[in-house]
């Protein structure tokens, strides 16, 4: 159970190797990184859109992929090749005049750290290294790009009881 009040949480932000995918990578024949992604943290993520949650993904990657797969879920803020993650943050902390307590970020690795000390709510999963651990509120009992994603929203949801409130929970 994440130790915050998640009423306060307006925006939850992703980082995706290590976090909504594994932290291994399968490349192709032409070194393009592929990933695997969860299904269940796709059904959240779309959800949490839906019920107006605002998702966003800062990540130091830069493939179409990637972008695809999130803009499809509904996700509208996705900051591809973030060599430093905290400037992406920033702007969209001013893009909808965030605060960083109504923040959640979930990453696993150095490049996180920066803004994960500054966010109100920061997690991670079971994998991460320990430097993130020691800043995270919440570690997850799931390992990166097997559920994390599906635990902290879900919790999330369900605290602003928006998880399973009506029929749009039913569909994707």
């Amino acid at each position: 159970m994440i130790d915050y009040d998640l009423k306060k949480i307006r925006a939850v932000v992703f980082d995706v190797d290590g976090v909504l995918s594994a932290e291994t990578i399968t490349l192709s024949a032409e070194g393009e990184p592929l990933r695997t992604v969860n299904i269940k943290d796709g059904y959240a993520i779309q959800l949490a859109c839906k019920r107006g949650l605002r998702v966003a993904v800062i990540t130091g990657g830069n493939t179409a992929a990637v972008r695809k797969r999130y803009e499809g879920l509904g996700v509208e803020d996705i900051y591809m090749g973030a060599g430093v993650k905290l400037v992406a943050y920033e702007e969209l902390l001013g893009k909808y005049s965030l605060t960083d307590e109504e923040v959640m970020y979930v990453g696993d690795d150095i490049p996180d750290y920066e803004v994960m000390s500054r966010v109100g709510c920061a997690c991670c999963p079971k994998d991460a290294c320990e430097e993130v651990k020691s800043v995270s509120r919440y570690v997850s009992d799931r390992i990166g790009g097997h559920g994390v994603g599906r635990d902290v929203i879900e919790q999330v949801l369900r605290a602003q009881g928006l998880w399973m409130s009506d029929r749009k929970a039913f569909g994707w």
